[in-house]
């Protein structure tokens, strides 16, 4: 057992030294980072797999490391996922300036005055999702230089 936990240890920490761009199809994290091979549905369905058990993927985003790119602004977990998950309606929401997203984001992020900040997220709403692949890394991003 302490061997493995070495192990896991020492992968941790030559992951974060690596410079590699997470794979568009499956993320970054540990999986992308190890299993280079994108060329068939098995290898990445690998890449994901360990993404998603090794629960590298989310501490990768939120610090910067296994290859995902760290957002600008730190933010809790619960508003890093949110906007994942609806990355959609917001957008929708944030192109008229109010919404249940746009409120429960508000929250989430400790925000004062709602109003000012769902008219500051329309006002620039070209900003932050300044192209139709735009990533969750960079709505927060763009939310963060923005709106905040």
């Amino acid at each position: 057992m302490k061997k493995l936990l070495v192990s896991l240890a020492a992968v941790a920490a030559l992951s974060t030294l690596a410079v590699a761009g997470g794979n568009s199809q499956t993320g970054c994290g540990l999986g992308s980072m190890i299993i280079k091979d994108n060329s068939s549905a098995l290898m990445l369905a690998l890449q994901a797999t360990t993404n998603g058990t090794s629960g590298n993927q989310t501490f990768g985003i939120t610090s910067g490391t296994s290859g995902c790119k760290k957002t600008k602004l730190v933010m809790n977990e619960r508003a890093a996922e949110f906007v994942a998950s609806n990355m959609d309606t917001l957008a929708k929401e944030i192109s008229v300036g109010h919404g249940e997203s746009v409120d429960t984001l508000a929250e989430l992020l400790n925000v004062e005055d709602k109003a000012v900040f769902a008219s500051a997220l329309q006002s620039n709403y070209n900003k932050i999702y300044a192209s139709q692949s735009v990533k969750m890394a960079d709505v927060l991003d763009n939310i963060s230089t923005t709106a905040i």
